[in-house]
């Protein structure tokens, strides 16, 4: 049985740190994609920032290149989302998937992931 498990939430202060973990089980890690989607209140899920199986990184847009800083840990099953300088805008559920995809192109649509974990929120207070 698959198991995604988000870690590291909280409430922070506006240009402070998060570093959110996002652990598996059950899978063959290094053959995955991992994406981070958020949803704030009354929002859509939106894609954040991913890694692919081969450790290429990957970024929304403008909103958080240079703020946030995804990596991953084969060894230990594990990928990082790593969130600073954050903003109120950042306040939000954060959540973990992961995708099948060695040797796919990575995809930021939450529809291509086939194991999500059950989030973390993050509140970012001014």
């Amino acid at each position: 049985q698959v198991h995604l498990v988000e870690s590291g939430g909280g409430l922070v202060q506006a240009g402070g740190s998060l570093r959110l973990s996002c652990t598996a089980s059950g899978l063959t890690f290094s053959s995955y994609a991992v994406g981070w989607f958020r949803q704030a209140p009354g929002k859509e899920r939106e894609f954040v920032a991913g890694i692919s199986w081969a450790g290429q990184p990957i970024y929304q847009s403008d909103s958080v290149k240079g703020r946030f800083t995804v990596s991953r840990d084969n060894a230990k099953s594990t990928v990082y989302l790593q969130m600073n300088d954050l903003k109120r805008e950042d306040t939000a559920k954060y959540y973990c998937a992961a995708d099948w995809a060695v040797g796919a192109v990575f995809s930021t649509t939450a529809d291509d992931y086939d194991y999500w974990g059950q989030g973390t929120q993050v509140t970012v207070a001014s």
